[in-house]
């Protein structure tokens, strides 16, 4: 092998011998920096006084409506930019549960259909007892409209209230008080050796009548 031969492989062998392919060509700098030049030199145009840009991109001309992006109102293109219509919205009803706002004014599309009452749900026009005293109904308006009995007074000094039931009952009929004793209406009661007591007509929450006779040792003389 030749001296020359031997030269030319060492060269292109040695680390960091550069290849005729890594070697920068002067035009491709030019171009690139030719290219940077022109991208900062773009001159945007310039519609103020002279139409509008949507969020879209979309130019529009002086006196032109359109819808820009970010209102669903229609607005009309000035010389100060876009002037939107803002139309005084009729008020959604207290009672929607679903609202759509794909136009100009919110729209509600559903209404609350039931009545809510202790923790409950009811219909429209539903009727329900929550309590034995208690009548009530769900109406169109979604209010719950309720009626309480009114009981009548019992005849008795001892009603009672039985499950399911809204008013006092007298489970032993109308009485009275003798003393402090119970007595039942309508008839005389010896309520000792000595004294015989009856209960007012209709009258149970007065004391009973009582007459007292003369006695001997607890014993009656008459």
């Amino acid at each position: 092998m030749g001296p020359l031969l031997s030269l030319a492989l060492i060269l292109l062998l040695a680390p960091g011998a550069a290849s005729p392919a890594s070697v920068g060509n002067p035009e491709d700098y030019a171009a690139d920096e030719a290219e940077r030049t022109a991208a900062d030199n773009i001159v945007f145009d310039d519609y103020r006084g002279k139409g509008c840009v949507d969020d879209s991109g979309f130019v529009y001309k002086l006196g032109e409506r359109f819808f820009p992006g970010h209102s669903n109102c229609p607005c009309e293109c000035t010389e100060d930019g876009p002037v939107c219509d803002q139309p005084e919205c009729p008020k959604l009803h207290p009672k929607c549960t679903k609202v759509e706002h794909n136009g100009c004014c919110p729209e509600c599309k559903e209404v609350k259909n039931f009545c809510e009452y202790r923790g409950k749900t009811y219909k429209i026009l539903e009727e329900f007892k929550p309590s034995p005293c208690e009548w009530c109904r769900c109406e169109p308006n979604n209010e719950v409209h309720c009626v309480v009995s009114d009981c009548a007074v019992p005849e008795c000094v001892n009603p009672v209230y039985e499950p399911e039931q809204c008013c006092p009952i007298c489970k032993n009929g109308p009485n009275c008080f003798a003393g402090t004793t119970i007595i039942p209406a309508g008839i005389e009661v010896k309520v000792d050796d000595c004294t015989i007591c009856r209960c007012h007509n209709g009258d149970w929450w007065k004391p009973a009548q009582c007459l007292r006779r003369e006695c001997l040792n607890g014993q009656s003389l008459s």
